[in-house]
């Protein structure tokens, strides 16, 4: 699983002209399922977004997780994370997961998400077509892969 975060001001994501999901300051999550993964690739990211420690504390330095700053967290799914750019310039996407096999790793991420914030993330409708809107502060931009843990 691949997931890229934005520390933001605040985000917001919209489907069809309604929005779905609304954060003050916070993570914006993107989040894609490649073929092969697993509940514990789900578990892991979950664990590296909740606590990566990218909000200011009090010296101005990075040291708090979005849990200690309170903030909010909003979870969009986004297979074209898995893209291959390898080969010419058209991206593959064949290493994404198809959604019988996404969507419940998908799921699991979201729950793993809630219980190690303490709170439901807001988030967005899977293989929907949304439209995300963010105010990424710092910019603070990071990208998380479960399958590049050492």
């Amino acid at each position: 699983m691949r997931a890229v975060i934005q520390r933001v001001s605040s985000a917001s994501v919209a489907i069809a002209g309604e929005t779905v999901g609304r954060i003050g300051t916070g993570l914006v999550v993107l989040v894609g399922v490649e073929s092969g993964d697993t509940p514990a690739d789900a578990h892991w990211l979950a664990g590296k977004v909740v606590l990566m420690r990218i909000f200011s504390d009090a010296a101005g330095k990075m040291n708090r997780s979005v849990v200690d700053a309170e903030g909010g967290l909003l979870v969009i799914s986004q297979f074209t994370l898995i893209a291959s750019t390898v080969n010419g310039n058209r991206p593959s996407f064949i290493k994404a997961a198809r959604p019988e096999e996404a969507v419940p790793l998908y799921e699991r991420f979201l729950l793993e998400i809630e219980s190690l914030a303490g709170r439901r993330p807001e988030r967005g409708v899977f293989a929907a077509d949304m439209q995300v809107a963010l105010v990424n502060d710092g910019p603070v931009t990071i990208v998380i892969d479960s399958r590049q843990r050492e």
